[in-house]
Protein backbone atom coordinates (compact mmCIF):
# COMPACT_ATOMS: atom_id res chain seq x y z
CA UNK A 1 0.00 0.00 0.00
CA UNK A 2 1.40 3.49 -0.57
CA UNK A 3 1.96 5.80 1.64
CA UNK A 4 -0.66 8.19 0.26
CA UNK A 5 -3.06 5.54 0.26
CA UNK A 6 -2.22 4.71 4.11
CA UNK A 7 -2.90 8.33 5.31
CA UNK A 8 -6.02 8.49 3.45
CA UNK A 9 -6.45 5.03 4.99
CA UNK A 10 -5.46 6.38 8.49
CA UNK A 11 -7.84 9.50 8.34
CA UNK A 12 -11.03 6.94 7.40
CA UNK A 13 -10.69 4.74 10.18
CA UNK A 14 -8.88 6.39 12.71
CA UNK A 15 -5.63 4.42 12.36
CA UNK A 16 -1.85 5.96 13.20
CA UNK A 17 0.98 5.91 10.77
CA UNK A 18 3.45 4.08 12.52
CA UNK A 19 6.34 4.73 10.30
CA UNK A 20 6.50 8.23 10.98
CA UNK A 21 5.04 8.11 14.33
CA UNK A 22 2.33 10.30 13.67
CA UNK A 23 -0.97 9.98 14.71
CA UNK A 24 -3.41 10.94 11.90
CA UNK A 25 -6.40 10.07 13.86
CA UNK A 26 -7.56 13.69 13.98
CA UNK A 27 -10.44 15.86 12.59
CA UNK A 28 -10.44 16.22 8.83
CA UNK A 29 -9.68 20.01 8.03
CA UNK A 30 -11.36 21.28 4.82
CA UNK A 31 -9.15 23.13 3.12
CA UNK A 32 -5.68 22.89 4.85
CA UNK A 33 -3.47 24.44 2.51
CA UNK A 34 0.18 25.35 3.51
CA UNK A 35 2.75 27.60 1.74
CA UNK A 36 6.44 26.33 2.78
CA UNK A 37 9.37 27.94 2.34
CA UNK A 38 12.36 26.18 1.15
CA UNK A 39 15.73 26.69 1.31
CA UNK A 40 17.50 24.20 -1.31
CA UNK A 41 20.98 23.74 -1.96
CA UNK A 42 22.23 24.33 -5.70
CA UNK A 43 23.45 20.56 -5.63
CA UNK A 44 19.88 19.08 -4.69
CA UNK A 45 17.52 18.60 -7.59
CA UNK A 46 13.97 20.15 -7.26
CA UNK A 47 12.62 16.60 -7.94
CA UNK A 48 13.77 15.71 -4.18
CA UNK A 49 11.38 18.16 -2.98
CA UNK A 50 8.37 17.09 -5.15
CA UNK A 51 9.10 12.99 -4.25
CA UNK A 52 9.49 14.42 -0.18
CA UNK A 53 6.49 15.83 -0.21
CA UNK A 54 5.07 13.14 -2.85
CA UNK A 55 5.95 10.47 -0.48
CA UNK A 56 3.97 11.89 2.45
CA UNK A 57 0.90 12.20 0.25
CA UNK A 58 1.33 15.89 -0.13
CA UNK A 59 -0.22 17.55 -3.35
CA UNK A 60 1.99 20.36 -4.79
CA UNK A 61 -0.58 23.20 -5.78
CA UNK A 62 1.59 26.01 -6.94
CA UNK A 63 5.50 26.52 -6.96
CA UNK A 64 7.15 29.99 -6.43
CA UNK A 65 10.94 31.54 -6.63
CA UNK A 66 11.46 34.11 -3.85
CA UNK A 67 15.22 34.36 -3.97
CA UNK A 68 17.94 33.28 -5.95
CA UNK A 69 22.05 32.86 -5.04
CA UNK A 70 24.60 31.16 -6.69
CA UNK A 71 24.65 28.20 -3.54
CA UNK A 72 21.23 28.36 -3.00
CA UNK A 73 17.48 28.74 -4.14
CA UNK A 74 14.38 29.78 -2.02
CA UNK A 75 11.21 28.54 -2.93
CA UNK A 76 7.86 28.66 -1.56
CA UNK A 77 5.98 25.71 -2.13
CA UNK A 78 1.71 25.42 -1.69
CA UNK A 79 0.77 22.22 -0.95
CA UNK A 80 -2.44 21.00 0.63
CA UNK A 81 -2.54 18.61 3.16
CA UNK A 82 -5.45 16.60 5.19
CA UNK A 83 -5.00 17.95 8.34
CA UNK A 84 -2.63 18.57 10.91
CA UNK A 85 -1.00 15.53 11.78
CA UNK A 86 -0.46 15.09 7.83
CA UNK A 87 1.16 18.80 7.78
CA UNK A 88 3.79 17.62 10.49
CA UNK A 89 4.19 14.48 8.04
CA UNK A 90 5.22 16.60 5.36
CA UNK A 91 7.37 18.73 7.26
CA UNK A 92 9.14 15.75 8.32
CA UNK A 93 9.71 14.38 4.94
CA UNK A 94 11.51 17.22 3.77
CA UNK A 95 13.52 18.43 7.02
CA UNK A 96 14.87 14.62 6.73
CA UNK A 97 16.35 15.27 2.97
CA UNK A 98 19.44 16.70 2.58
CA UNK A 99 20.35 19.85 0.93
CA UNK A 100 16.48 21.27 1.81
CA UNK A 101 16.26 23.49 5.30
CA UNK A 102 12.42 24.35 5.88
CA UNK A 103 12.56 27.89 6.62
CA UNK A 104 8.80 28.93 7.13
CA UNK A 105 5.65 27.05 7.41
CA UNK A 106 2.61 29.28 6.27
CA UNK A 107 -0.97 28.22 6.77
CA UNK A 108 -2.82 29.72 3.69
CA UNK A 109 -5.87 30.23 6.32
CA UNK A 110 -4.12 32.27 8.76
CA UNK A 111 -2.19 33.67 5.88
CA UNK A 112 -5.65 35.51 4.82
CA UNK A 113 -6.28 36.52 8.82
CA UNK A 114 -3.44 38.78 8.89
CA UNK A 115 -4.09 41.86 9.96
CA UNK A 116 -7.72 41.22 10.32
CA UNK A 117 -9.92 40.54 7.02
CA UNK A 118 -11.82 43.87 7.11
CA UNK A 119 -11.31 47.55 7.02
CA UNK A 120 -12.97 51.08 6.73
CA UNK A 121 -12.26 53.31 3.30
CA UNK A 122 -13.48 56.63 3.57
CA UNK A 123 -16.58 56.76 0.61
CA UNK A 124 -15.01 60.56 -0.52
CA UNK A 125 -11.01 61.53 -0.98
CA UNK A 126 -9.89 64.23 1.65
CA UNK A 127 -7.66 65.82 -1.57
CA UNK A 128 -7.72 69.64 -0.13
CA UNK A 129 -8.59 71.90 2.34
CA UNK A 130 -12.10 72.53 1.06
CA UNK A 131 -12.89 68.65 1.29
CA UNK A 132 -11.88 68.57 4.51
CA UNK A 133 -13.90 71.20 5.49
CA UNK A 134 -17.06 69.60 4.19
CA UNK A 135 -16.44 66.23 5.25
CA UNK A 136 -15.36 67.46 9.19
CA UNK A 137 -15.06 70.96 10.38
CA UNK A 138 -16.72 73.31 10.19
CA UNK A 139 -19.05 72.13 7.39
CA UNK A 140 -20.33 68.68 9.31
CA UNK A 141 -21.61 70.57 11.99
CA UNK A 142 -24.44 71.73 10.00
CA UNK A 143 -24.84 68.42 9.18
CA UNK A 144 -25.48 67.45 13.03
CA UNK A 145 -28.11 69.80 13.79
CA UNK A 146 -30.23 69.05 11.22
CA UNK A 147 -29.86 65.33 13.19
CA UNK A 148 -30.02 67.05 16.01
CA UNK A 149 -33.64 68.56 15.34
CA UNK A 150 -34.90 65.18 13.21
CA UNK A 151 -33.03 62.06 14.54
CA UNK A 152 -34.44 60.27 11.91
CA UNK A 153 -32.28 61.97 9.12
CA UNK A 154 -29.54 59.64 10.14
CA UNK A 155 -30.81 57.18 8.41
CA UNK A 156 -29.99 59.47 5.17
CA UNK A 157 -27.07 61.57 6.31
CA UNK A 158 -24.57 58.33 7.77
CA UNK A 159 -23.83 55.21 8.01
CA UNK A 160 -26.80 53.96 10.09
CA UNK A 161 -28.38 53.97 6.41
CA UNK A 162 -26.82 50.65 5.32
CA UNK A 163 -24.52 49.54 8.52
CA UNK A 164 -25.37 46.34 10.87
CA UNK A 165 -23.86 45.81 14.34
CA UNK A 166 -22.29 41.85 14.27
CA UNK A 167 -22.57 41.12 18.17
CA UNK A 168 -21.15 37.96 19.81
CA UNK A 169 -20.43 37.44 23.63
CA UNK A 170 -18.28 34.30 22.28
CA UNK A 171 -20.06 31.67 23.93
CA UNK A 172 -20.97 29.46 20.73
CA UNK A 173 -18.79 29.72 18.62
CA UNK A 174 -19.17 27.67 15.57
CA UNK A 175 -18.96 23.55 17.45
CA UNK A 176 -15.97 25.48 19.35
CA UNK A 177 -18.76 25.84 21.87
CA UNK A 178 -17.45 29.26 24.67
CA UNK A 179 -14.34 30.17 23.66
CA UNK A 180 -14.39 33.71 24.21
CA UNK A 181 -15.31 37.28 22.35
CA UNK A 182 -11.19 37.68 20.83
CA UNK A 183 -11.54 33.61 19.53
CA UNK A 184 -15.06 34.97 18.19
CA UNK A 185 -13.59 38.03 16.23
CA UNK A 186 -12.30 35.92 13.04
CA UNK A 187 -15.85 34.26 12.61
CA UNK A 188 -17.59 37.82 13.21
CA UNK A 189 -14.83 39.65 10.57
CA UNK A 190 -15.63 36.52 8.50
CA UNK A 191 -19.61 37.54 8.58
CA UNK A 192 -19.15 41.29 8.15
CA UNK A 193 -17.44 40.61 4.80
CA UNK A 194 -20.13 38.36 3.46
CA UNK A 195 -22.63 40.94 4.03
CA UNK A 196 -20.98 43.41 2.03
CA UNK A 197 -20.06 41.54 -0.30
CA UNK A 198 -23.14 39.43 -1.19
CA UNK A 199 -25.77 42.53 -0.37
CA UNK A 200 -23.62 45.79 0.01
CA UNK A 201 -24.52 45.92 3.69
CA UNK A 202 -21.34 47.52 6.16
CA UNK A 203 -21.05 45.35 8.90
CA UNK A 204 -18.87 45.76 11.89
CA UNK A 205 -18.34 42.95 14.63
CA UNK A 206 -18.65 43.92 18.20
CA UNK A 207 -17.32 40.96 20.59
CA UNK A 208 -18.53 42.15 24.12
CA UNK A 209 -16.41 40.70 26.99
CA UNK A 210 -19.53 39.85 29.11
CA UNK A 211 -21.84 36.61 29.62
CA UNK A 212 -24.19 38.59 31.41
CA UNK A 213 -27.55 39.16 29.73
CA UNK A 214 -28.60 42.45 31.51
CA UNK A 215 -25.04 44.04 30.00
CA UNK A 216 -25.13 42.55 26.51
CA UNK A 217 -28.64 44.17 26.39
CA UNK A 218 -27.59 47.40 28.12
CA UNK A 219 -24.35 47.65 25.64
CA UNK A 220 -26.29 47.06 22.56
CA UNK A 221 -28.96 49.28 23.24
CA UNK A 222 -26.04 52.17 23.92
CA UNK A 223 -24.23 51.77 20.64
CA UNK A 224 -27.49 51.19 18.26
CA UNK A 225 -27.09 54.60 17.74
CA UNK A 226 -24.87 53.77 15.23
CA UNK A 227 -26.48 51.08 13.34
CA UNK A 228 -29.52 50.46 11.38
CA UNK A 229 -29.78 46.79 12.53
CA UNK A 230 -28.27 44.12 15.00
CA UNK A 231 -27.10 40.31 13.92
CA UNK A 232 -26.67 38.15 16.91
CA UNK A 233 -24.39 35.84 16.55
CA UNK A 234 -23.05 32.84 18.39
CA UNK A 235 -24.64 33.67 21.87
CA UNK A 236 -25.22 30.07 24.08
CA UNK A 237 -28.97 29.27 24.54
CA UNK A 238 -31.03 29.91 26.45
CA UNK A 239 -29.49 33.21 27.19
CA UNK A 240 -29.68 34.05 23.28
CA UNK A 241 -33.56 33.55 23.79
CA UNK A 242 -33.90 36.59 26.54
CA UNK A 243 -31.14 38.76 25.05
CA UNK A 244 -33.27 38.99 21.09
CA UNK A 245 -36.25 39.05 22.66
CA UNK A 246 -35.58 42.39 24.84
CA UNK A 247 -33.66 43.64 22.25
CA UNK A 248 -36.72 43.38 19.81
CA UNK A 249 -38.48 45.01 22.15
CA UNK A 250 -36.27 47.97 23.24
CA UNK A 251 -34.78 48.94 20.12
CA UNK A 252 -36.84 50.42 16.77
CA UNK A 253 -34.15 49.02 14.64
CA UNK A 254 -33.84 44.77 13.31
CA UNK A 255 -32.29 42.82 15.79
CA UNK A 256 -31.94 39.31 14.12
CA UNK A 257 -30.13 36.28 16.00
CA UNK A 258 -28.96 34.28 12.69
CA UNK A 259 -28.26 31.09 14.82
CA UNK A 260 -32.18 30.77 15.36
CA UNK A 261 -33.27 32.56 12.73
CA UNK A 262 -30.84 31.90 9.76
CA UNK A 263 -30.82 28.27 9.58
CA UNK A 264 -34.65 28.03 10.27
CA UNK A 265 -35.36 30.41 7.47
CA UNK A 266 -32.99 28.20 4.71
CA UNK A 267 -33.98 25.02 6.18
CA UNK A 268 -37.76 25.70 5.31
CA UNK A 269 -36.78 26.83 1.71
CA UNK A 270 -34.85 23.49 1.35
CA UNK A 271 -38.04 21.62 2.82
CA UNK A 272 -40.58 23.61 0.71
CA UNK A 273 -38.64 22.56 -2.41
CA UNK A 274 -38.22 18.72 -0.73
CA UNK A 275 -41.89 18.22 -0.19
CA UNK A 276 -42.72 19.44 -3.90
CA UNK A 277 -40.50 16.22 -4.75
CA UNK A 278 -42.13 13.61 -2.53
CA UNK A 279 -45.61 14.81 -3.26
CA UNK A 280 -46.44 15.83 0.71
CA UNK A 281 -47.99 18.67 2.00
CA UNK A 282 -46.71 20.72 5.33
CA UNK A 283 -49.68 20.34 6.89
CA UNK A 284 -49.74 16.33 6.66
CA UNK A 285 -45.69 16.17 8.05
CA UNK A 286 -44.72 14.52 11.12
CA UNK A 287 -41.25 16.08 12.00
CA UNK A 288 -38.70 14.93 14.52
CA UNK A 289 -36.29 17.94 15.29
CA UNK A 290 -32.89 16.72 16.92
CA UNK A 291 -31.26 19.07 19.18
CA UNK A 292 -33.61 22.06 20.95
CA UNK A 293 -31.36 24.89 21.42
CA UNK A 294 -31.39 28.10 19.69
CA UNK A 295 -31.41 26.38 16.23
CA UNK A 296 -34.03 23.85 16.77
CA UNK A 297 -36.79 26.29 18.47
CA UNK A 298 -36.64 28.84 15.46
CA UNK A 299 -36.87 25.83 12.90
CA UNK A 300 -39.44 24.40 15.26
CA UNK A 301 -41.10 27.82 15.14
CA UNK A 302 -41.03 28.09 11.21
CA UNK A 303 -42.59 25.22 10.30
CA UNK A 304 -45.41 25.74 12.33
CA UNK A 305 -45.68 29.46 11.12
CA UNK A 306 -45.61 27.37 7.46
CA UNK A 307 -48.07 25.17 8.89
CA UNK A 308 -46.62 22.45 10.34
CA UNK A 309 -48.51 21.15 13.59
CA UNK A 310 -46.83 17.57 14.43
CA UNK A 311 -43.33 18.23 15.83
CA UNK A 312 -41.70 16.32 18.01
CA UNK A 313 -38.56 17.64 19.74
CA UNK A 314 -35.62 15.50 21.10
CA UNK A 315 -32.78 16.03 23.03
CA UNK A 316 -30.04 14.50 25.48
CA UNK A 317 -33.06 13.82 27.74
CA UNK A 318 -34.88 12.34 25.31
CA UNK A 319 -38.58 13.71 23.72
CA UNK A 320 -39.40 17.00 25.34
CA UNK A 321 -43.29 16.29 26.07
CA UNK A 322 -45.88 18.03 28.15
CA UNK A 323 -46.11 17.27 32.09
CA UNK A 324 -42.25 17.31 32.72
CA UNK A 325 -40.99 20.76 34.13
CA UNK A 326 -37.49 21.46 32.59
CA UNK A 327 -34.59 23.80 33.76
CA UNK A 328 -34.53 25.53 30.33
CA UNK A 329 -38.13 27.80 30.77
CA UNK A 330 -37.83 27.44 26.28
CA UNK A 331 -38.26 24.03 26.86
CA UNK A 332 -41.33 24.85 28.56
CA UNK A 333 -42.75 26.52 25.89
CA UNK A 334 -41.88 23.54 23.76
CA UNK A 335 -43.35 21.34 26.03
CA UNK A 336 -46.62 23.16 25.65
CA UNK A 337 -46.78 23.48 21.93
CA UNK A 338 -45.17 20.30 20.23
CA UNK A 339 -45.69 16.71 20.46
CA UNK A 340 -49.47 16.59 19.99
CA UNK A 341 -49.10 12.72 20.28
CA UNK A 342 -47.88 12.66 23.77
CA UNK A 343 -44.82 10.32 22.62
CA UNK A 344 -42.35 9.26 24.94
CA UNK A 345 -38.63 7.97 25.07
CA UNK A 346 -35.92 8.78 23.04
CA UNK A 347 -34.51 9.25 19.26
CA UNK A 348 -36.31 5.17 19.12
CA UNK A 349 -39.61 6.15 19.63
CA UNK A 350 -39.49 9.67 18.14
CA UNK A 351 -38.45 8.55 14.47
CA UNK A 352 -41.25 5.88 13.96
CA UNK A 353 -43.34 7.10 11.07
CA UNK A 354 -41.46 10.87 10.55
CA UNK A 355 -41.49 12.07 7.03
CA UNK A 356 -38.64 14.42 8.02
CA UNK A 357 -36.22 14.37 10.19
CA UNK A 358 -34.40 17.94 11.22
CA UNK A 359 -30.80 17.85 13.44
CA UNK A 360 -29.56 20.97 14.32
CA UNK A 361 -27.40 18.64 17.01
CA UNK A 362 -24.93 16.11 17.26
CA UNK A 363 -22.99 13.45 15.06
CA UNK A 364 -24.10 9.84 15.41
CA UNK A 365 -27.89 10.97 16.51
CA UNK A 366 -29.72 9.69 14.19
CA UNK A 367 -28.65 5.58 12.41
CA UNK A 368 -29.81 3.55 9.49
CA UNK A 369 -31.89 1.80 11.44
CA UNK A 370 -33.86 5.04 12.31
CA UNK A 371 -34.33 6.36 8.89
CA UNK A 372 -36.04 2.57 8.10
CA UNK A 373 -38.58 3.42 10.61
CA UNK A 374 -39.56 6.72 9.19
CA UNK A 375 -42.78 7.32 6.17
CA UNK A 376 -42.08 6.08 2.83
CA UNK A 377 -39.97 8.98 0.86
CA UNK A 378 -37.70 10.18 4.07
CA UNK A 379 -36.62 13.61 4.29
CA UNK A 380 -33.38 13.96 6.37
CA UNK A 381 -31.85 17.76 7.00
CA UNK A 382 -28.55 16.37 8.90
CA UNK A 383 -27.19 20.09 9.45
CA UNK A 384 -24.55 19.36 12.54
CA UNK A 385 -21.43 20.54 11.28
CA UNK A 386 -18.81 19.75 10.74
CA UNK A 387 -19.73 16.37 10.82
CA UNK A 388 -23.75 16.18 10.17
CA UNK A 389 -26.04 13.51 12.71
CA UNK A 390 -25.58 10.48 10.07
CA UNK A 391 -22.93 10.33 7.22
CA UNK A 392 -24.55 11.34 3.94
CA UNK A 393 -23.15 8.27 1.92
CA UNK A 394 -24.24 6.23 4.99
CA UNK A 395 -27.80 7.16 4.86
CA UNK A 396 -28.27 8.34 0.89
CA UNK A 397 -29.19 4.01 0.07
CA UNK A 398 -32.39 4.57 2.51
CA UNK A 399 -33.56 8.42 1.92
CA UNK A 400 -35.41 10.50 -0.63
CA UNK A 401 -33.68 13.70 0.19
CA UNK A 402 -30.95 14.13 1.95
CA UNK A 403 -29.41 17.79 2.84
CA UNK A 404 -26.66 18.85 5.31
CA UNK A 405 -24.82 21.57 6.08
CA UNK A 406 -21.40 21.23 4.41
CA UNK A 407 -20.74 22.14 1.15
CA UNK A 408 -18.88 19.26 -0.19
CA UNK A 409 -22.09 17.66 -0.28
CA UNK A 410 -25.61 17.96 -2.47
CA UNK A 411 -28.47 20.64 -0.88
CA UNK A 412 -26.07 22.64 1.76
CA UNK A 413 -28.30 24.56 4.26
CA UNK A 414 -26.76 27.84 4.31
CA UNK A 415 -27.25 30.85 6.36
CA UNK A 416 -25.21 33.06 3.51
CA UNK A 417 -28.42 32.42 1.17
CA UNK A 418 -30.42 34.10 4.27
CA UNK A 419 -28.79 36.83 6.63
CA UNK A 420 -27.48 39.41 3.70
CA UNK A 421 -30.74 39.57 1.86
CA UNK A 422 -32.87 39.70 4.82
CA UNK A 423 -31.04 42.94 6.24
CA UNK A 424 -30.68 44.04 2.37
CA UNK A 425 -34.25 44.49 2.64
CA UNK A 426 -34.81 45.11 6.10
CA UNK A 427 -32.98 47.75 5.79
CA UNK A 428 -34.08 49.28 2.38
CA UNK A 429 -37.54 49.13 3.96
CA UNK A 430 -36.20 50.84 7.28
CA UNK A 431 -38.17 47.94 9.00
CA UNK A 432 -38.35 48.39 13.02
CA UNK A 433 -38.25 44.76 12.97
CA UNK A 434 -37.67 41.41 11.45
CA UNK A 435 -41.16 39.50 12.04
CA UNK A 436 -42.57 36.11 11.02
CA UNK A 437 -44.01 37.66 7.74
CA UNK A 438 -40.32 38.86 6.54
CA UNK A 439 -39.16 35.36 7.54
CA UNK A 440 -41.45 33.35 5.53
CA UNK A 441 -41.21 35.93 2.75
CA UNK A 442 -37.28 35.68 2.66
CA UNK A 443 -37.51 31.32 2.96
CA UNK A 444 -40.72 30.99 -0.16
CA UNK A 445 -37.49 33.52 -2.06
CA UNK A 446 -35.00 31.23 -1.24
CA UNK A 447 -37.20 28.27 -2.43
CA UNK A 448 -38.23 30.28 -5.90
CA UNK A 449 -34.78 30.64 -7.17
CA UNK A 450 -35.03 26.33 -7.79
CA UNK A 451 -37.21 26.73 -11.21
CA UNK A 452 -39.43 23.77 -11.55
CA UNK A 453 -37.34 22.61 -14.56
CA UNK A 454 -34.35 22.51 -11.88
CA UNK A 455 -35.51 21.06 -8.90
CA UNK A 456 -34.52 17.40 -7.98
CA UNK A 457 -33.41 15.41 -5.02
CA UNK A 458 -29.67 16.78 -5.62
CA UNK A 459 -30.74 20.05 -6.16
CA UNK A 460 -33.78 21.43 -3.29
CA UNK A 461 -31.57 24.60 -2.80
CA UNK A 462 -29.82 27.22 -4.47
CA UNK A 463 -26.04 27.55 -4.60
CA UNK A 464 -25.06 30.58 -2.08
CA UNK A 465 -23.13 32.09 -5.32
CA UNK A 466 -26.32 32.54 -6.95
CA UNK A 467 -26.59 35.92 -7.72
CA UNK A 468 -30.80 35.62 -8.04
CA UNK A 469 -31.29 35.16 -4.05
CA UNK A 470 -30.01 38.46 -2.40
CA UNK A 471 -32.06 40.50 -4.79
CA UNK A 472 -35.28 37.87 -4.55
CA UNK A 473 -34.75 37.65 -0.93
CA UNK A 474 -34.38 41.94 0.09
CA UNK A 475 -37.49 42.45 -2.32
CA UNK A 476 -39.99 40.11 -0.87
CA UNK A 477 -38.66 41.07 2.65
CA UNK A 478 -38.93 44.60 1.90
CA UNK A 479 -42.24 44.13 0.59
CA UNK A 480 -43.24 42.44 3.74
CA UNK A 481 -42.36 44.81 5.98
CA UNK A 482 -44.59 46.75 4.45
CA UNK A 483 -47.50 44.74 4.21
CA UNK A 484 -46.88 44.05 7.92
CA UNK A 485 -46.74 47.29 8.77
CA UNK A 486 -43.29 47.84 10.27
CA UNK A 487 -41.27 49.49 7.20
CA UNK A 488 -40.91 53.36 7.59
CA UNK A 489 -39.78 54.07 4.21
CA UNK A 490 -41.42 53.74 0.76
CA UNK A 491 -40.95 51.29 -1.46
CA UNK A 492 -39.05 51.59 -4.66
CA UNK A 493 -38.22 50.45 -8.04
CA UNK A 494 -34.49 50.55 -6.85
CA UNK A 495 -35.46 47.68 -4.15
Amino acid sequence: MSLYALISRSNSKGLSNKKWGVNLAVKQTTGLSLILRLKIDTGSAFADVATAIGEAGGDIIAVDVIHVRREYVIRDITVNVHNEAHRELVVQSLAKRPGISVVNVSDRTFLVHLGGKIEVQPKSPVKNRDDLSRVYTPGVARVCEAIHEDPAKAFQLTIRRNTVAVVTDGTAVLGLGDIGPEAALPVMEGKAMLFKQFAGVDAFPICLNTKDPDEIVRIVKSIAPTFGGINLEDIASPRCFEIEERLRKELDIPVFHDDQHGTAVVLLAGLLNAVKIVNKNMNDLRVVVSGIGAAGVACTKMLMAAGVTNIVGVDRQGIIEAGKRYDNPMWDWYAAHTNPEGRQGGMDQAIVGADVFIGVSAPGVLTVEHIKKMANDPIVFAMANPTPEISPDEAEPYVRIMATGRSDYPNQINNVLCFPGIFRGALDARASDINEAMKLAAAQAIAACVGDDQLNEQYIIPSVFNKKVVSAVSQAVAEAAHESGVARRELTRDL
